[in-house]
């Protein structure tokens, strides 16, 4: 786990995400200067096992936040809670200050917050351009009336369809262009659901954990191109287990354990934190964990 971190010039936008995060308060529950999302008292159990239990949290607007912690701690279920792939049984949340109680998943991408899945949900079957363009919500051709004409819809399909180009361009996919989606390795098929999500141009991009079964080659590409969305003004939400990955990459780390937010922080002050350590490791272990970070 000490392994040395890659060494990077921070950009612009960082240096101003992390300014911005740098008068918080490292406690769970803490408030952000300008919050992109919130969720608040939200809680979801399943028959007598509560799985998320969140008092209260925030995501920094223009930020790349890490939301860690050991398995089972909630990260997937409560990301599936807040994209609308699943209800919570109590709680509210938000995305810009609108309430997503009652808004379904295809709508959420439609607002501007998108996410990925551990295991990629690529159409196998499908080319990865066709792939791609499936990605671009509110098509006019979806509409029946719309699709009997297409004058009405051939247009923007082409846009759709050169916008689809230049993300598999920038994501190094644009020689897989024509192939079907099954013949992409497990790295390149992280890369086609990173590059369709940005297809809705996202306000918040989730990432549940986008360098599972990555090669370490094709983690630093992903690490540049996470960068990269911050860059472009995005906000990003990643759960990783890789913590070489969370120190470099993140402004801001939460960590949950037992469905819970116990800790937050800057990377530095998470490392030191005696709660996560005991979370991870339990607390007999606590000594030697905070020496090897």
């Amino acid at each position: 786990m000490a392994a040395e971190t890659v060494k990077t010039t921070l950009s612009e936008t960082a240096t101003a995400a992390r300014a911005a995060l740098s008068g918080v308060e490292a406690i769970p529950g803490a408030e952000k200067p300008d919050p992109v999302m919130t969720a608040v008292g939200v809680r979801r159990s399943f028959g007598g096992i509560v799985a998320v239990d969140v008092d209260r949290v925030e995501i920094q607007r223009g930020s790349i936040t890490a939301l860690i912690g050991p398995n089972g701690a909630g990260k997937t279920t409560f990301f599936n809670l807040m994209t609308g792939f699943d209800t919570p049984d109590t709680g509210t949340w938000s995305f810009n200050g609108t309430s997503l109680e009652k808004v379904a998943a295809h709508k959420t991408a439609a607002m501007g917050m998108v996410r990925t899945f551990q295991l990629t949900k690529s159409l196998t079957k499908m080319s990865v351009i066709e792939n791609m363009k499936l990605g671009a919500t509110d098509q006019s051709g979806e509409k029946w009336w719309n699709g009997i004409l297409p004058f009405r819809w051939r247009a923007e399909e082409h846009a759709i369809e050169a916008r689809a180009d230049e993300l598999l361009t920038r994501f190094s996919l644009g020689h897989m262009r024509n192939e079907y989606a099954g013949t992409l390795s497990g790295g390149q098929r992280k890369l086609l659901e990173m590059s369709r999500a940005l297809m809705t141009r996202p306000q918040l991009v989730m990432l549940d954990e986008p360098m599972a079964g990555v090669n370490p080659a094709l983690k630093q590409s992903l690490n540049h191109h996470i960068r990269g969305l911050r860059d472009e003004g995005m906000t990003v939400l990643f759960v990783e287990h890789d913590m070489d990955m969370v120190h470099d990459l993140s402004d801001w780390v939460i960590v949950m354990a037992e469905g819970r937010i116990i800790a937050e922080g800057t990377p530095d002050q998470i490392s030191s934190n005696t709660a996560v350590i005991d979370a991870y490791l339990g607390a007999h272990q606590g000594k030697s964990f905070l020496e090897d970070m």
